[in-house]
């Protein structure tokens, strides 16, 4: 075969490691005696990636080979499906869970890449693993299409309960507010107002960016001042972040409390980054944490159905959820990495861990709180749009004590099903990147709200 390389990458993750993975995944691919076009370095922009794409094009490859090198969003990947009627695969890499930031993130960016494809009815062979194992056939079933995605298959919307019938009225007429808009080649994060609406009954409400950073700004000084002395009492090492940061950070918690008030919202979908970062100076990440401690679920990029997910969870657990991210499987261990980057409500925390205030690993800002999640059985749920389709995404397992995998908030769980199954239905059924989770097990609850929302289910 001619084999057309695409390796992306983002330069706000840890380059040099990257580069070390893709030599790895070079001299593999050198190894199989297929001919390789395409560059040989990191595409970490738009731009590049175009020109690499308009070049495997005029090369006339056989297929084309993502190399998923770190976190990036779905857009070159829909790109590169869409420019060039090939076979298409995704490789991604694992990276050793040791505390530190999530230098590569590639999972997710496979994760995006997938649910992505998945809406453009595009078919794709996918492959996790790290280069330096002994991959035996595994890349020539990759490049072969031996491993192509295919669409789940959902079970019938089951029979509503009267405790689901109870948490569908009450969600009914809730409103959220979206503030910002998701970022681009986040097709996990895109909703239809229309199809929201008849789901569930839900408004929506869009504000802008300027809303939030504008109450932000206006908080009062002592408002602020009592916050940091109570998340003082949580958390250490306050003092040894960016004051000036900090106070823009908890300025945000203020700001969405005035909104709320204002505006009457029961959640909220901000686009959390670049520009509370870029433009305003200080982390949501940690404000989103206290809010949802309180049981007002904000979820991450702009994500609706995120946070329409967060509420139907809360209301079955009756407890704080988190919407986390899986950003790793290790089959050896059969266990799976949820995290995001440290916005999980204060008591999920492991009790026999320090929590510690930090920083963004990317952006460098805070608050976030850092801490592993306490161990226990927990529910991980999605109200889904996979492959064009509304459905009710259900699966149980057991949260680990373990040493924080990656910095920020993390945990480590085991499923109840094989954690290679799990992670095959993940991608191959083109689901969303980000999960809700609650402590215990509510999946008979659940079932029964998607009887009375009629929702299918698929069940990890």
């Amino acid at each position: 075969m001619k084999l057309g390389i695409l390796p992306l990458a983002r330069p706000t993750f840890d380059v040099p490691f990257a580069e070390l993975k893709l030599k790895a995944m070079l001299r593999e691919l050198d190894g199989t005696g297929h001919e390789i076009v395409g560059p040989r370095g990191l595409l970490m922009d738009a731009a590049s990636a175009r020109r690499a794409i308009g070049q495997l094009d005029a090369a006339n490859v056989d297929g084309v080979l993502v190399l998923q090198v770190t976190f990036t969003d779905a857009g070159m990947a829909v790109a590169a499906a869409t420019a060039l009627d090939k076979p298409l695969s995704i490789r991604a890499v694992p990276e050793p869970r040791v505390g530190g930031r999530l230098r590569l993130n590639s999972f997710c960016g496979l994760n995006l890449a997938s649910h992505a494809l998945g809406l453009n009815g595009r078919e794709f062979s996918w492959l996790y693993r790290d280069p330096d194992h002994d991959m035996g056939n595994l890349i020539e079933d990759l490049v072969s299409g031996k491993s192509v995605s295919r669409r789940l298959k959902a079970s019938p919307v089951p029979a509503p309960s009267n405790e689901g019938e109870r948490i569908a009225r009450a969600i009914q007429g809730r409103k959220i507010a979206r503030i910002g808009e998701h970022p681009a080649g986040f097709d996990t994060c895109a909703y239809r107002p229309d199809a929201l609406s008849a789901l569930a009954g839900i408004e929506v409400e869009a504000l802008e960016l300027s809303d939030l950073f504008d109450a932000a700004r206006a908080a009062p000084a002592e408002t602020t001042g009592k916050l940091r002395a109570e998340i003082a009492t949580q958390v250490s090492g306050l003092d040894a972040v960016d004051q000036a940061e900090l106070d823009r950070s908890l300025r945000l918690k203020v700001g969405l409390e005035t909104l709320r008030a204002q505006g009457g919202y029961d959640a909220f979908a901000i686009r959390c980054w670049p520009e509370t970062f870029t433009e305003y100076g200080g982390a949501v990440c940690g404000p989103a944490a206290l809010m949802g401690e309180q049981k007002i679920p904000c979820a991450c990029e702009a994500d609706v159905y995120g946070a329409l997910t967060q509420m139907i969870l809360q209301e079955a657990a009756g407890a704080p959820v988190i919407l986390t991210d899986l950003v790793d499987i290790d089959l050896g261990d059969n266990t799976g990495v949820i995290w995001h980057c440290g916005q999980a409500p204060y008591s999920m925390r492991d009790p026999q861990a320090e929590a510690t205030a930090t920083i963004h690993t990317n952006r460098k800002a805070p608050l976030l709180y850092q801490f592993p999640l306490r161990p226990g059985v927990v529910t991980y749920l999605r109200i889904s749009q996979a492959f064009n389709t509304q459905q009710m995404v259900l699966g149980y397992g057991e949260m680990l004590r373990r040493p924080l995998a990656f910095a920020g908030t993390s945990g480590v769980i085991r499923f109840s099903r094989d954690a290679g199954d799990v992670m095959h239905d993940v991608i191959s059924g083109g689901l969303e990147h980000h999960i809700a989770i609650a402590y215990g097990d509510h999946r008979a609850t659940l079932r029964g709200v998607a009887g009375a929302l009629g929702l299918p289910i698929v069940e990890l």
